[in-house]
């Protein structure tokens, strides 16, 4: 029979210790992905696509473009939502900007690259979600959206993926975008299957 109880809240440690997992798992997903030169959906998606484009880092066209959803968040999911999630870009943006310097991939196929990429950042987002945190951008919508409506946070994010996969044909090889919809698909599935608030035991 399930608790009529209150949930526990995780502690300010616990919350320490899963959003700094989440933010590395996430690094580490960015950091194959970018590797084997694919690209992804969401916010990151759109600072990946621009650092390909531009030559400019990763890490500092993610952190400038989750700055215009740092108000939505702070008004629809509250301070401390808001708070983690600034926190979490800046240190993504920041590790992302150290991987490469310290962990080199000698060959890696672009389809497994996709299947670790999805894997590493779906867990890590789900990690993220479950201490009241994440990495901000459309991710915050997704939420917003799933909190208000009831309609799942992964299959939000499948839409907007869909729009930015779409540009993304008329600027990227085909084989380069096929492989990125397979870490995009692989990533929200994990959302999507997984992101239950319900199921939760602490908040």
């Amino acid at each position: 029979m399930r608790s009529t109880s209150s949930p526990t809240r995780h502690s300010a440690l616990e919350d320490l210790q899963g959003l700094s997992i989440g933010i590395f798992a996430c690094s580490l997903g960015i950091h194959v992905l970018t590797h084997v030169g694919l690209i992804t959906g969401q916010t990151a998606g759109v600072a990946v696509i621009i650092s390909y484009l531009t030559g400019w880092s990763f890490g500092a066209v993610f952190f400038v473009v989750n700055l215009p959803f740092y108000w939505l968040a702070w008004v629809r999911l509250g301070p401390e939502f808001t708070v983690k999630s600034v926190i979490s870009v800046t240190l993504l943006s920041l590790v992302t900007e150290a991987l490469p310097g310290q962990f080199t991939i000698a060959h890696l196929d672009p389809w497994l690259g996709a299947v670790i990429f999805g894997v590493l950042v779906g867990l890590g987002l789900l990690g993220m979600f479950r201490h009241n945190g994440s990495l901000g951008g459309l991710g915050i919508v997704a939420l917003i959206v799933q909190d208000r409506y009831g309609f799942r946070a992964g299959y939000v994010q499948l839409a907007a993926d869909a729009v930015i996969f779409t540009t993304a044909l008329a600027l990227f090889d085909l084989p380069v975008v096929l492989w990125s919809l397979l870490g995009a698909a692989i990533l929200n599935m994990v959302i999507a299957f997984n992101h239950r608030r319900d199921r939760y035991i602490a908040t």
